[in-house]
């Protein structure tokens, strides 16, 4: 199996495996505790900036995985088998 193909396969099994993890309440509500426990209040500016701080670095390391180098900018190999007559 190519290496490619393994990488691609375990980026795939981690995505669904983190998928099942959280629900979108449960991350928001994580979130909502992380900004809390850096000194954040509810329902002021800050904290809706330390919200959506989060969610642009869960946004950014997503793209970042998504276009590894190492994983998408792979030489294709092209296989041909001999012809029968």
């Amino acid at each position: 199996m190519s290496t490619f193909l393994i990488r691609f396969a375990a980026l795939a099994a981690t995505a669904l495996l983190l998928a099942g993890c959280q629900t979108a309440a449960e991350m928001r509500a994580n979130d909502e505790n992380k900004c809390r426990a850096y000194g954040f209040r509810p329902n002021t500016d800050a904290f809706a900036e330390c919200l959506q701080r989060i969610d642009l670095d869960r946004r950014a390391e997503f793209r970042a995985a998504r276009m590894d180098p190492f994983l998408w900018n792979q030489p294709s190999v092209i296989y041909v088998h001999g012809r029968r007559h």
